[in-house]
């Protein structure tokens, strides 16, 4: 079994930047593609940015050029440098993994972004 813990999350002004941090712990030998989804207040989770064991890259059109994420294979780790934030990158941040082919999501942080 895998567990899923953020850190990172909180208050930020318009433009201003936030890093999220993920780590996996326990079962972690089929660790594979890491994550990030959000959900805003009332509406779906969506992908954010994904990354694979081997450094491949997607991005939500809406945060590229803002957000880049990375990941520490040692570690264990991903994390998302989110940058010039706006009022709409409010939501709760869920990190996600794939485990042996299963879906796997931390309990959230939320990120609010004041104007």
């Amino acid at each position: 079994q895998v567990q899923l813990v953020e850190s990172g999350g909180g208050l930020v002004q318009t433009g201003g930047s936030l890093r999220l941090s993920c780590a996996a712990s326990g079962s972690i030998f089929m660790l594979g593609a890491m994550g990030w989804y959000r959900q805003p207040p009332g509406k779906q989770r969506d992908m954010v940015a994904m990354i694979t064991r081997v450094g491949a890259i997607a991005y939500a059109d809406s945060v590229k050029g803002r957000f880049t994420i990375s990941r520490d294979n040692v570690k264990n780790t991903v994390y998302l440098q989110m940058d010039s934030l706006k009022p709409e990158d409010t939501a709760v941040y869920y990190c996600y993994a794939i485990v042996g082919g299963l879906s796997m999501w931390g309990e959230g942080v939320l990120v609010t972004v004041s104007a």
